[in-house]
């Protein structure tokens, strides 16, 4: 009998993978429901290729949440002495045994898997459906994004061997649901409007946001950054490129002081690009403004493509892991993107958060957005508890909210923030959270977890210019008696979502607004320069 090629590949896979070793399973992560906006609509074919990553637990990562809170706490005799790549890498390497304990696991089951970051703490693997299906436990289904169309395999439980308990953190993407990214709506306005509005700064406040308008309201400074290895990064996802003509039209208007030619670094993971005819709103007005501010700061946009072996559109965990792999990462990394909290698995954030926390110990400001959907999230308002966005949920990023008008200056409506249900909430953040949910009472009580949580790179500039080393992780700075005085606090409006008013914006720290709005004079002042 003639065996076809077909049937003869189909053989050798099926002998090179074979039966998994009967092991005692045990369920290691799982989701009860799928966010409203996936349905799902059958079984993934047992034949399609699954890009899997693993996270290894990692060696010693409390010793590095120690040494960042050392470096990055003022008062602390270890501030400002950031350690080095080498030095991260070293304390959140996974152990021997942990290693050994995985390769083991891998080989029996006949995946061969590679490291895909510096310390080694992930690993990558491709296997079919009913591979993965067989190792994991799982019933890996195929889920439509109902708005875009995309369709995702996930599932919504899997296992690991009970004994690779404490060796094994993460398997992803398993149970972690990301929507393609959301860009805000915007409102335009004729340039020809927007110039005339220029002459009157505080009238131009109002109703259009220009760098003449945060400069006055921030006191920013309009001179130019000296020091050239003090860099400055913003990321672009899911086609959200950044046009350089439509920058030096930005700078011609707003900025004639700057050259129309200035514009920033290219980098591109997972088959990213930038094409010029195809502009992305978010992505320009990321690169408009910070170019527009941070004067003469070396600007880096990060674009990232479809082909991420992160498994979603976002590629969040591919841009971390090239990050980290950098001797020398930009000293400020903004992203004005971000997903709601209950769409990703609590153990992919737990992994992500603390990657970011690596950066932070090297000296690296991290920023993020805290999302424009309210306390709803993307929910709208179909909602019955308050929903946090990440990354802006990590405690070891800085968030980043908005606020509209002048006098007064309000929290913005749409504006995201609030207490993780995954994060506890961060010893620098303790008292000011306490004193607003004393004085919040029992507002929206039920709705939320009462435990949770571009100026900078210009201030990098002024302390490199005195030989000192950046802020890096910048929140017990910013939560200390010196760095709360240097805002302006916002005690107007709130985000309202699922049926109420959301967290209303008080005297002193508040949900919505945080500190308040930065001063870069007072900011200055305060960190003594």
């Amino acid at each position: 009998m003639k065996l076809s090629p077909a049937f003869f590949i189909a053989f050798l896979v099926g002998r090179a993978y074979g039966k998994p070793t009967a092991r005692a399973m045990r369920i290691h992560e799982a989701r009860d429901d799928i966010p409203s906006s996936f349905l799902e609509i059958g079984l993934a074919p047992p034949d399609t290729v699954l890009n899997l990553r693993l996270a290894l637990v990692q060696g010693n990562f409390p010793a590095l949440e120690q040494a960042l809170m050392d470096v990055s706490t003022p008062g602390s005799p270890l501030y400002g002495q950031h350690l080095s790549k080498e030095e991260v890498e070293a304390l959140v390497a996974p152990k021997p045994e942990t290693i050994a304990a995985v390769n083991t696991w891998l080989t029996e089951n006949g995946i061969e898997a590679s490291t895909v970051s510096p310390a080694g703490d992930w690993l990558q693997f491709a296997i079919p459906v009913s591979k993965a299906n067989e190792l994991l436990g799982a019933t890996f289904s195929v889920f439509n994004h109902t708005p875009s169309g995309r369709t995702v395999i996930r599932t919504l439980a899997y296992s690991i061997p009970a004994d690779l308990k404490g060796h094994v953190d993460l398997v992803h993407p398993t149970t972690s649901f990301t929507p393609p990214l959301h860009v805000p709506k915007l409102t335009f306005i004729p340039r020809e409007e927007i110039e005339e509005r220029e002459l009157n700064v505080s009238a131009s406040c109002q109703s259009a946001i220009t760098p003449a308008c945060l400069q006055a309201l921030y006191a920013i400074p309009s001179a130019p950054a000296n020091v050239s290895s003090n860099t400055l990064g913003m990321s672009g996802f899911d086609e959200q490129f950044a046009n350089e003509q439509d920058l030096g039209i930005f700078l011609e208007t707003f900025r004639p002081d700057i050259p129309p030619s200035t514009t920033f670094n290219l980098l591109t993971f997972d088959g990213g690009e930038n094409p010029q005819n195809r502009p992305g709103i978010l992505a320009d007005l990321d690169v408009q403004y910070a170019i527009g501010l941070a004067t003469n700061v070396p600007t880096f946009f990060a674009s990232v493509g479809p082909n991420n072996t992160d498994g979603a559109d976002f590629g969040l965990l591919d841009l971390i892991n090239a990050t980290l792999v950098c001797s020398t990462p930009p000293h400020v990394i903004v992203t004005t993107s971000g997903e709601d909290e209950n769409a990703l698995s609590a153990n992919l954030q737990t992994n992500l958060c603390n990657a970011y926390a690596q950066l932070g110990a090297r000296g690296i400001s991290i920023l993020f957005a805290s999302g424009d959907g309210g306390v709803a999230g993307s929910q709208a308002q179909n909602c019955t508890t308050f929903l946090p966005t990440f990354p802006s949920n990590c405690p070891f990023v800085t968030s980043v909210g908005a606020t509209t008008g002048v006098e007064p200056e309000v929290a913005a409506n749409f504006s995201s923030g609030g207490f993780s249900n995954i994060f506890a909430q961060p010893s620098y953040q303790a008292a000011a959270v306490s004193r607003y949910l004393s004085e919040l009472g029992n507002r929206n009580a039920g709705h939320f977890n009462r435990s949770g949580p571009s100026v900078i790179a210009l201030l990098n500039d002024l302390f490199a210019q005195q030989g000192r080393t950046p802020l890096g992780f910048l929140n017990p700075l910013l939560y200390s008696l010196q760095g709360t005085d240097a805002f302006t606090d916002i005690t107007n409006g709130s985000n309202p979502g699922c049926g109420t008013n959301g967290f209303p914006a008080l005297e002193g720290w508040d949900a919505v607004t945080g500190l308040g709005t930065p001063n870069f004079t007072a900011l200055s002042l305060a960190i003594g320069v």
